[in-house]
């Protein structure tokens, strides 16, 4: 699978994602960050997606074409900002499953830690099968289509309901039968030795299940991700800047999480526009900045949506 990216730049890329999440990391000593400092880091974080489409469209015009610099610059940009609204989603799935564990604020950021963690992980995991799939059977990306599609429309048809409580779920039953699990907080540990037997804490089960969204929305955003693209590289560095700042992003979502309950409707349209355009691409082939004004667009109208209904609440 062709990538507009030699070596030195994924070297680079990884390297520059190392450093800023050791920065982010060392920003956000405090327990619990206030939401001035963690707006401060999304915008951040939105700024420095900005500022590599600049890069990227400079590198691409440079040495492969005016065409196909902007091509790729609004791939990228396309995908970030598909990704990113996938990843607001998920946030508020983090929120319900702290709230469900009565996770403290203290102690919900080195959770999150882990969890951004895992994320990067599983998208780096999961982009390389995709991709390995494609260059195989390039049949392949219509049946990403057709699971678009269909989550698309799960996602409408629940979007409207309260989220389900954990209580039924099979998992946290086996392992509240099996599991040493203390019925308390131990400050951010996740292992407490006592009476020479180890226990787990409840911050430990929260982790699982956080890690467990991680994998769940991944199966969405990783096939979204190729109805945009094929090339790896951007498949992979607009995954990775949708989900670096998600801690700080978190902060912010967690104090207004109920002005924005429409946005559940966004994304589930969103998946049906990208599910459609790669089960049409035979036929037709979407342009990329219609791709890019669309989802700009539904997303836009979303946010405004839900703080218009939400006014007199606030």
């Amino acid at each position: 699978m062709n990538t507009i990216a030699p070596l030195w730049m994924w070297i680079s890329f990884i390297g520059f994602i190392i450093v800023m999440m050791a920065v982010d990391l060392g920003a956000m000593k405090s327990r619990v960050p206030s939401i001035k400092h963690s707006l401060y880091w999304t915008l951040l974080w939105i700024a420095l997606a900005f500022v590599f489409t600049g890069l990227l469209w400079y590198y691409c015009d440079k040495h492969l074409g005016a065409l196909i610099a902007k091509q790729k610059a609004m791939e990228f940009f396309t995908g970030y900002l598909v990704e990113k609204t996938l990843s607001i989603d998920n946030l508020f799935v983090f929120l319900m499953i702290f709230n469900f564990f009565h996770v403290p604020n203290n102690l919900q950021r080195r959770v999150l830690t882990y969890g951004v963690l895992g994320a990067i992980i599983m998208r780096a995991i999961m982009i390389g099968i995709g991709a390995w799939l494609i260059l195989k059977a390039h049949w392949i990306l219509y049946v990403f289509g057709v699971f678009l599609v269909f989550t698309g429309v799960k996602m409408l048809i629940m979007a409207g309901q309260e989220n389900k409580s954990l209580d039924d779920n099979v998992l946290l039953k086996w392992m509240r039968k099996h599991l040493p699990i203390l019925p308390y907080f131990h400050g951010e540990k996740f292992f407490v030795m006592q009476n020479a037997k180890l226990f787990i804490t409840p911050l430990f089960i929260t982790l699982i299940f956080i890690e467990l969204s991680d994998v769940i929305f991944a199966t969405d955003s990783v096939p979204a991700i190729f109805a945009i693209t094929q090339d790896p590289f951007i498949v992979f560095s607009s995954n990775i800047f949708a989900i670096m700042g998600l801690r700080s992003l978190y902060f912010v979502l967690a104090r207004m999480a109920e002005r924005f309950h429409l946005l559940k409707y966004a994304v589930a349209i969103i998946l049906l526009i990208v599910g459609g355009k790669m089960l049409i691409e035979p036929w037709w082939s979407m342009s990329i900045i219609v791709a890019l004004g669309l989802v700009a667009l539904i997303l836009v109208i979303g946010v405004v949506a839900s703080l218009y209904k939400t006014r007199q609440q606030h």
